[in-house]
């Protein structure tokens, strides 16, 4: 669950230049797939905001998760944003819903009003779930069970959904969002529904129902930049034909916050120096950026010359220190994992869509807001996952990351 995210106007995405970034996968790797697996093809949307500091919104839920907000839940502040068609019902009403790790729950409702049908059951439960730290941003109702169609191969009956609509401040700006599917650990559901424990999230029923064979989920982005811009989810394992390398595996970390979410323990090196310590932060598709401590943002921001830009909440750089840039390695998992200089900048072509002007370069490495200590010290948002592919292991408690052909991109 990742909580604050305020909606904003969706635009289609444009094909656009390739971002980059190249890794290599070290012994503690494994190459497996579930003997039965079924795949979500994604859409992808792109978020305009005009003048607005995607950063400083990103920065803003990134805090409310280190407050261990446990019953807020990821909504939409990202600048790129995957979409599913979901069906509910018998016959399905088909919903677009928000694809998101950081939340569990499954809800509908925002703008398209929920179908009863003969599989809709009325538990006479109620669910609340708010966004972000303060609360003024909810989405609240009733609980129901009822019948899910993520495709044909993938059916789930008697699955908890929230039946409601976001507050008036959210679902003004969700324009044609009409819930969250929620793949997020099952633990985030807690406190979000009366009379409940905790509500089986949809990969758990999946599981459950003997649908897939592991409770496993992969997850394939391919750039903002590039002229498919979709994506996928695999249920059950991974798509082997996306990788080029093995998926290696690294457990859940045992710091909280971070362990409540997908975890993991990493250190940064800029170049050849250390500029994180090993610590614990979170894997999340739902952040646009990749963010880390204040203290470790400090020794990036002084090796790389860059200085703040007010309109963006990014640093900016000159054409001559972008050719003097190091590498960023995120050694994780006994994996190592380059961010190549040219992954690090913001595709230009998308500069107007966070608030930028055309022609200067962005980097999209940015500031927690606080010093490494927290329990969750780092982000690895989507300009870390669309260069690879990741897999979220719910029977084995770890995530695993694996290169594609996308990762050695170096057109941006």
């Amino acid at each position: 669950m990742v909580p604050y995210r305020s909606f904003s106007p969706l635009l289609t995405l444009p094909a656009l230049a390739l971002l980059s970034l190249s890794a290599s996968a070290l012994p503690t790797s494994h190459y497996r797939t579930a003997s039965s697996t079924a795949t979500l093809k994604l859409a992808v949307r792109i978020n305009s905001y005009g003048a607005k500091n995607i950063a400083a919104a990103d920065r803003a839920r990134i805090r409310a998760l280190q407050a261990r907000g446990s019953s807020s839940v990821d909504a939409t502040n990202d600048v790129t944003t995957y979409t599913a068609s979901i069906g509910v019902g018998s016959p399905a009403t088909y919903y677009t819903l928000l694809v998101d790790t950081g939340s569990s729950n499954t809800w509908v409702g925002a703008n398209k009003a929920y179908q009863k049908t003969t599989t809709s059951h009325d538990t006479g439960n109620e669910f609340y779930v708010p966004y972000g730290p303060d609360g003024r941003d909810y989405v609240s109702g009733e609980e129901y069970t009822d019948t899910v169609t993520l495709n044909s191969n993938l059916v789930i009956t008697n699955q908890s959904i929230g039946v409601g609509s976001a507050s008036a401040s959210e679902t003004s700006g969700l324009d044609g969002l009409d819930g969250i599917l929620g793949l997020g650990p099952v633990d985030l559901t807690q406190r979000t529904i009366t009379n409940t424990y905790e509500a089986a999230t949809v990969t758990d029923n999946l599981y459950a129902q003997k649908t897939i064979s592991s409770e496993v989920l992969g997850v394939f982005f391919v750039p903002a930049s590039t002229d498919d811009s979709s994506g996928e989810l695999t249920f059950g394992g991974y798509d082997a034909s996306k990788i080029t390398g093995d998926v290696n595996y690294v457990p859940i970390t045992s710091t909280s916050p971070a362990n409540e979410y997908w975890g993991i323990d990493q250190s940064i090196n800029y170049g050849d120096t250390e500029i994180l310590s090993e610590t614990a932060g979170i894997v999340d598709t739902g952040t646009t950026f990749i963010f880390i401590a204040s203290d470790a943002f400090d020794k990036y921001q002084s090796a790389t010359g860059g200085t703040l830009d007010e309109g963006t909440g990014l640093l900016q750089i000159s054409s001559d220190q972008y050719d003097k840039l190091s590498s960023l390695y995120f050694i994780t998992g006994g994996g190592t994992y380059e961010l190549t200089p040219n992954a690090q900048i913001w595709p230009r072509s998308l500069n107007t869509a966070i608030g930028g002007t055309t022609d200067s370069i962005y980097l999209v490495i940015s500031s927690t807001g606080s010093s490494s200590g927290s329990g969750l010290d780092f982000t690895n948002g989507y300009c870390f996952l669309e260069r690879f592919y990741s897999v979220y292991d719910t029977t084995n408690s770890r995530v695993g990351f694996a290169t594609t052909e996308y990762t050695s991109a170096t057109t941006n």
